[in-house]
C-alpha cells in the first residue's frame, strides 16, 4: 500500500510538470523549481520529487545539469488552447462561453455575453452609411488601406481622445481590425515567451487566452472597487518582474469598477520604478456619462499604450480598433500590423468615420446610456429576490458583477441553466486564481427576459437542496 501511494504521488508531480510545460509556463531551457521548493508546493517528500524528476529525465522531457538543477529540454508541442489552464470543466471555460454566445440560435438567451443586443445598435445609421459608401469611390470598396489607417479617422480619434485628456497626435495612432488585434500586436511587440504579464483578478477572460497563445506567464492582481490592489501589485512586481500590465481602467470588465485618481497615480509611480508598460483597454469609453481618469492622460503615452474599438457601441460586425502609443513605437508596430494583416480593413474604417461624423451617433450614445442605467436597476431588482447581490453598483456600462448565495458554485448554476438555453458567465472564467466560484457576471442589456430568472431560480433551489444534503 505504501508503494502504491508513493507511486501516485510521483505521478502527481510528473503530471504537474507536464501540465506546466504544455501551458508554456515552462518553456525549453527553463529551470524547474528546486526539489525542496517543489516538494513544499506539492506537499510531498523531496525524495518523491527527485524520483519524478529522474523519470521525466528518462523520458527526455527534462534534463539534469549537475550542480545547477533540472531544465526543460524537449521541443514544444503545437499549442492547443483547449488543453491549457485548469481542467475544472471544459463546459464553462472562457472560449466555450464565447462559442455558445456566438451561436446563431434564436432560442438562446445570453445574459453572460459581452455585447449589446443587435436591436440596441444604430441600425438605421449603419444602413445609411453603407448606402453612402456604395455610391462613393470604387477603391474604398476594393483597395487596401494605408499602413497607419484612414487619416481622417485617425484625426477624429485624436480629437475624441483629447476630450478625455489624452494627447495623441494622428500620426501616433494606428488603426487595427479590432481591439483584440490591437492587444495581439502589442503582445507580439512587447513580450517574449515566458515573460510575466500582470492582469486584474478577475479580468476579461480573453486576456487569459491571448496571453496563453503568446506563451506568457500571466500573474493575477486582486481587483478592488477603486482599481487594482496596489500593495498586491507591488508584491507581484517584486516577485515576478513582469514586462506588461493589461487592464480596463474605466468600466472594468467584468466588475464594472473604475480606477480612482489616487490609485491611478500610485499605479503609474510603481510602473515607472519597475519599468513596466501598461496596456489600457478602453473599449467601453463611450458608455460613460462622465469621463473617468485615464492612465494614458496622466502618463502622456510615455509608459501607457491606449487602445479602443467600436464593437460595443456601433457594430460588432464592423471590425475596427486603434492603438495610441509613444512616437518611437509607431513604426515597428505598423510593420507588425502589415506583416499580419497587410493594409487592414479600409471599408470598416470608412464606415466608422461616417458614423462618427454623423450627429446621430451622439444622440444614440445619450439614449444608450439612459437605457443601460435603467437596465442596471431592473436587473439588480430581479436578482435580489434570488439572493444574488451586486459587488458594486457600476457608474456606467453593461456589466454587473454579482455575488451568489453562500456556498453556491457559479459553474454548477451555469451548467444547470444551459439546459434551459441560458448562457451565463460564471466567475472563475474571469479569475486567474480560480477564486471567484461564488460570482457571476451579468450583461444587463441581455437580461430582460423573465425566462433567465426562472431558470436561475430553479438552479439555485436545486443547489440549496444539494447543500442541505
Amino acid at each position: 500500500m505504501k508503494r502504491e501511494s508513493g507511486g501516485k504521488r510521483i505521478e502527481a508531480v510528473m503530471a504537474e510538470i507536464r501540465s506546466r510545460i504544455a501551458a508554456r509556463g515552462l518553456v525549453p531551457g527553463s529551470r524547474l523549481p528546486s526539489v525542496r521548493a517543489f516538494a513544499r508546493t506539492m506537499q510531498v517528500s523531496p525524495s518523491t520529487v527527485v524520483e519524478a524528476y529522474e523519470r521525466l529525465a528518462g523520458e527526455g522531457l527534462i534534463r539534469s545539469r549537475p550542480g545547477s538543477g533540472f531544465y526543460v529540454s524537449s521541443p514544444l508541442a503545437p499549442l492547443t488552447l483547449s488543453e491549457i489552464g485548469p481542467k475544472l470543466d471544459r463546459a464553462i471555460d472562457p472560449l466555450w462561453v464565447y462559442r455558445q454566445s456566438l451561436e446563431d440560435a434564436p432560442e438562446l438567451l445570453k445574459p453572460g455575453c459581452g455585447w449589446l443586443p443587435a436591436s440596441w445598435m444604430p441600425e438605421i445609421a449603419i444602413r445609411k452609411a453603407l448606402r453612402a459608401i456604395s455610391r462613393g469611390e470604387g477603391r474604398v470598396l476594393a483597395d487596401y488601406g494605408t499602413p497607419l489607417g484612414l487619416p481622417q479617422l485617425r484625426q477624429l480619434l485624436s480629437r475624441r481622445m483629447g476630450e478625455r485628456g489624452i494627447a495623441a497626435a494622428p500620426d501616433h495612432i494606428i488603426l487595427t481590425e479590432s481591439g483584440t488585434q490591437a492587444i495581439d500586436l502589442l503582445c507580439r511587440f512587447l513580450i517574449e515567451p515566458g515573460d510575466g504579464v500582470l492582469v486584474d483578478d478577475p479580468c476579461y477572460f480573453n486576456f487569459h487566452a491571448l496571453l496563453r497563445a503568446h506563451r506568457a506567464n500571466a500573474i493575477g492582481v486582486p481587483m478592488t472597487p477603486s482599481g487594482p490592489d496596489i500593495e498586491a501589485f507591488e508584491r507581484a512586481i517584486d516577485e515576478h518582474r513582469p514586462r506588461l500590465y493589461i487592464t480596463n481602467s474605466s468600466i472594468h470588465n467584468p466588475t464594472g469598477a473604475t480606477c480612482s485618481p489616487v490609485v491611478a497615480h500610485r499605479l503609474l509611480k510603481v510602473a515607472e520604478r519597475a519599468g513596466l508598460t501598461i496596456i489600457e483597454d478602453d473599449i467601453f469609453a463611450d458608455l460613460e456619462d462622465e469621463p473617468a481618469p485615464r492612465l494614458a492622460a496622466f502618463d502622456g503615452l510615455e509608459r501607457v499604450v491606449h487602445i479602443g474599438s467600436f464593437s460595443k457601441t456601433l457594430s460588432a460586425s464592423v471590425r475596427c480598433g486603434f492603438i495610441a502609443a509613444r512616437p518611437d513605437w509607431i513604426e515597428p508596430l505598423t510593420d507588425l500590423k502589415m506583416a499580419t494583416s497587410i493594409g487592414g480593413g479600409r471599408l470598416s474604417s470608412e464606415l466608422i468615420l461616417l458614423l462618427l461624423k454623423d450627429g446621430s451617433y451622439r444622440k444614440h450614445l445619450d439614449a444608450l446610456r439612459v437605457r443601460l442605467s435603467r437596465a442596471m436597476d431592473e436587473t439588480a431588482a430581479r436578482l435580489a429576490p434570488l439572493g444574488i447581490t451586486p459587488w458594486i453598483r457600476p457608474q456606467a456600462g453593461m456589466f454587473v458583477w454579482c455575488k451568489l448565495p453562500d456556498g453556491v458554485d457559479a459553474a454548477d448554476i451555469a451548467q444547470a441553466c444551459l439546459a434551459d438555453n441560458v448562457v451565463l458567465a460564471p466567475g472563475n472564467a474571469f479569475s486567474l486564481s480560480q477564486t471567484a466560484r461564488g460570482f457571476m457576471r451579468f450583461n444587463v442589456a441581455q437580461s430582460d427576459d423573465r425566462r433567465i430568472f426562472r431558470s436561475l431560480e430553479r438552479a439555485l433551489k436545486n443547489a440549496a437542496r444539494s447543500l442541505a444534503c
